[in-house]
């Protein structure tokens, strides 16, 4: 017969370590159900499908901080990018990245500035896109876009070229094309998303 699973070592390994019940199972004597036993027996909340998911994608936890003090500047810059957001970004409920487009620069580097000042996004979790006409020359919009953001052509990824949508003035505003800047994180979408409501109420 198993001996008792201790607070410590469930705790440690489910809340620290970040370990799922069948995990766990694996690490000690136990089977999943005794895992949840434990877990019910200690009154250790189980985490849900979506919580187990988040967990999975960033196992480091949340590749972001949320800064809770601002100097004036930085409270304009927040003001700023929500705004932002609210006018260009994605605020689909099923799509978990924070993602805004546009074919201004200063609008995508001041969204940008944004995320990494007032939200600490780590670097590494920045994605870049580029949507073209296709007789916009390729070569020159990603010149473009590498000069004003800094970034290097392999971050641009897959080029997405679609086809002239008519006689408008397009060519003009799009010279360069579409470029979306995006952070994929469930949670600060969530927290941005709230922020923006509390403004609109």
């Amino acid at each position: 017969m198993n001996k008792k699973l201790s607070f410590k070592r469930l705790s440690g390994l489910y809340i620290d370590k970040h370990k799922s019940a069948a995990e766990i199972a694996n690490l000690t004597s136990y089977s999943e159900n005794g895992v949840n036993y434990w877990l019910r027996k200690y009154n250790i909340k189980k985490r849900n499908i979506s919580d187990a998911i988040y967990l999975k994608h960033n196992p480091e936890g949340d590749p972001f901080k949320i800064k809770t003090k601002f100097n004036r500047k930085e409270g304009e810059l927040k003001s700023l990018g929500l705004g932002i957001y609210w006018g260009e970004g994605d605020k689909s409920p099923n799509n978990t990245s924070v993602r805004v487009g546009n074919t201004d620069p200063f609008l995508i580097k001041k969204f940008r500035e944004f995320l990494r000042k007032i939200y600490q996004a780590k670097e590494e979790k920045f994605s870049y896109g580029l949507i073209l006409f296709n007789d916009i020359k390729e070569s020159k919009a990603v010149n473009f876009w590498k000069k004003h953001l800094g970034i290097k052509r392999k971050q641009l990824g897959k080029i997405t070229i679609i086809p002239p949508q008519g006689k408008g003035t397009y060519k003009k505003k799009s010279e360069h094309g579409v470029l979306t800047v995006s952070f994929t994180n469930k949670k600060l979408k969530e927290h941005i998303l709230e922020n923006i409501k509390n403004y609109n109420n």
